[in-house]
């Protein structure tokens, strides 16, 4: 794992742990965030460290696909890929929307870095000591 970019989910420490728990249950595949922020390291067969909400690592995962696509874009397939609330498209759009307001400000049409990912390895199944 030595080399390997680190990534915490969200923007707090609870919000990591929970999304990491959704990555180790297999629900959670997907993710993405505001192109402003670029590639973030993410490439098709590049590997990621996920941390929990303390910065610990917890699991190894892999991009299996990258796409740019615009807020308004995303589909009721992405958002159950994501994982998140109750898988479906409005509560996706609800959510990171919110999230999207408190990193940078929300745009519909805001360009977004839309990554698939496969879990490779579990480190800790603890998201917290």
């Amino acid at each position: 794992m030595a080399g390997l970019p680190r990534v915490a989910f969200g923007d707090t420490p609870a919000m990591a742990d929970k999304l990491l728990l959704l990555v180790l249950s297999g629900r959670k595949t997907a993710t993405c965030w505001p192109a402003s922020q670029g590639r973030q390291g993410a490439e098709v067969g590049a590997r990621s460290v996920v941390l929990n909400g303390e910065g610990r690592e917890c699991a190894v995962i892999q991009t299996v696909a990258l796409d740019k696509r615009r807020f308004d874009e995303i589909d009721a397939e992405w958002a159950m890929a994501e994982g998140e609330g109750d898988r479906t498209l409005d509560s996706w759009r609800r959510g990171h929307q919110a999230f999207f307001a408190r990193e940078e400000g929300f745009d519909e049409a805001m360009p977004l870095w839309c990554e698939r990912f496969r879990l490779v390895e579990i480190v800790s199944r603890r998201s917290r000591p």
